[in-house]
């Protein structure tokens, strides 16, 4: 469960972990900071996320200053997803842990790697 209040001797790692964690925060800002997306592009670029969590955490990500969320009076709606000010003080950390899951990944003992599920139609 999140904390949303922090005293001044609230631990500064466990607020930036709250922050970012979540399964899908960490793409989805490594997403926002090749530019402004709109939400259908990043659920594409998402897939795995559902609608619920990809919005709950878009919702987070802003309710937190990270990211903005401007919606223009059009019909259909539109609406597009950025790294705020805030937000992009994240992308050396963001770097970096993407730097890390790599060499991580690449490290791996092979018997911990999930095999890739078959293609459909293709036995």
């Amino acid at each position: 469960m999140k904390h949303r209040s922090y005293d001044r001797l609230g631990c500064p790692v466990e607020a930036c972990t709250e922050a970012i964690g979540g399964k899908w925060k960490g793409e989805l800002l490594f997403i926002l900071f090749t530019g402004t997306k709109r939400y259908g592009e990043l659920r594409r670029l998402v897939p795995g996320a559902t609608q619920r969590v990809l919005t709950l955490q878009l919702r987070e990500l802003e309710e937190d200053g990270i990211i903005e969320r401007k919606v223009y009076p059009v019909v259909p709606p539109k609406v597009q997803y950025s790294i705020s000010k805030r937000g992009e003080s994240l992308k050396p950390i963001i770097n970096a842990m993407w730097e890390w899951g790599k060499n991580f990944l690449e490290n791996l003992p092979k018997e911990r790697l999930k095999p890739k599920p078959k293609a459909k139609g293709k036995e």
